[in-house]
């Protein structure tokens, strides 16, 4: 399929408030995961091995993190010379002086920008969901059905669906029906216990989306957002499908996550580790690409079998390159680039960003410490909520403790 007509739109620009304190200080598109990658490395590298060279991602709040990421590890695949870009793109207030209102809006203040472009179709992607997914079949479901536009949709249990655009379809699956994070989600027709979720992903024909965000903007109740305003108010009148996500990972369900919250994203790095995870990274045939710094392989060292035993070990772990295990003991972790733990101590169901240093004898447990946090000898973190809030840190309603940059320990 040729892609040059096709421009995406990243949207990467939400403050993130629900993963604070990860979110303090970045955007929560560049907050790290599994270690060696920052969450828009999932949609990044969608478009890369779908084909699609020319992107735009619209960034808002605390953005440098993710600017400088972009630009050490993505603006090398791609050539200007022949039309290739992957362009971050801050607010410009070109329409007015507000913020963006909503996703829709956020791409309208950015019509000039788009239309430079002349694209025949536009694919807008949230940049803070992890999953695989191939948008060239997107976009040929897309133009073989001759829609206005199309939404990318995900079967969710009904419990679930609450959190999500849901929609109703007839059986070309033409959307009927939606409605933005219902209090009583409808079920699919003959499997009640589940919805038809929108997974933030739309593609529309260029022109047909420049007038709906055009109009739009002139109705003053509008909430400027793709899924309360634009999708609803077009499927009546236009021919709007719904494409079913199929995984990348030839897995039997399709994997993709919201990690919008501190437990929705602690679980989705949790699934990393285990034996067989339905996210595969290990895939060739779907690499998820990322800037890699110059470090060294990792490396465990100790096995000392005297009166107190010292050996640097990781089970069911993930350990990223430059780190040590100095002596001390790694268990359902994930360990990013330059982390030392050392002697004794213990790290277990944790994730640690890069930089960090675990004290000898301390332990660890159900944390996630940010970069460049030093945790003191025989600390112990984890294992009393009461305790953890007092030191001040940051502790979610499951237990799950947090450990920002200032949070030295």
């Amino acid at each position: 399929m040729n892609t040059e007509n096709i421009l995406t739109v990243i949207l990467a620009g939400g403050r993130g408030s629900r993963l604070e304190p990860l979110t303090r200080d970045r955007a929560k598109p560049a907050v790290p995961f599994g270690g060696c990658y920052r969450i828009i490395d999932f949609a990044l590298s969608n478009c890369l091995n779908s084909g699609f060279r020319r992107m735009l991602v619209l960034t808002q709040y605390k953005a440098m993190s993710l600017d400088r990421h972009i630009n050490l590890g993505w603006r090398r695949f791609f050539c200007h010379e022949i039309g290739e870009f992957v362009d971050v793109v801050p607010p410009q207030q070109r329409i007015d002086e507000n913020w963006y209102r909503g996703t829709a809006d956020a791409v309208y203040q950015n019509i000039y920008t788009l239309e430079k472009e002349h694209s025949d179709d536009t694919v807008i992607l949230a940049g803070d969901h992890i999953y695989k997914m191939d948008y060239s079949r997107l976009v040929e479901f897309h133009r073989e059905n001759e829609a206005d536009a199309t939404v990318a949709a995900l079967r969710v249990p009904r419990s679930h669906a609450t959190s999500f655009g849901v929609m109703e379809i007839s059986a070309d699956g033409r959307i009927t029906g939606f409605e933005e994070k219902p209090d009583d989600p409808k079920g699919i027709p003959g499997d009640a216990d589940f919805a038809l979720a929108s997974m933030g992903v739309y593609v529309f024909k260029t022109r047909f989306l420049f007038e709906q965000l055009c109009l739009d903007a002139t109705h003053s109740s509008s909430r400027r957002d793709f899924g309360r305003d634009i999708i609803p108010s077009i499927i009546d009148r236009h021919r709007v499908f719904a494409y079913p996500f199929r995984d990348e990972n030839r897995k039997q369900d399709a994997y993709w996550r919201d990690v919008g919250t501190l437990e929705a994203y602690f679980e989705a790095n949790m699934d990393l580790v285990s034996v067989d995870p339905q996210l595969n990274l290990y895939d060739e045939r779907w690499p998820i690409w990322t800037y890699q710094p110059n470090l060294p392989p990792p490396k465990f060292v100790f096995a000392d079998d005297g009166d107190k035993p010292r050996r640097g070990t990781a089970v069911d772990s993930l350990i990223c390159p430059g780190a040590i295990i100095s002596g001390g003991t790694v268990q359902n972790a994930i360990i990013g680039h330059r982390v030392r733990v050392n002697s004794y101590a213990n790290v277990t169901n944790s994730i640690l960003f890069d930089g960090v240093t675990i004290g000898r004898g301390a332990k660890v447990q159900n944390v996630i410490i940010d970069k460049d946090v030093h945790i003191k000898a025989d600390s112990r973190i984890g294992f009393d909520r009461e305790e953890d809030r007092a030191n001040g840190y940051f502790v979610s309603e499951n237990g799950i403790v947090v450990l920002a940059k200032a949070d030295d320990a």
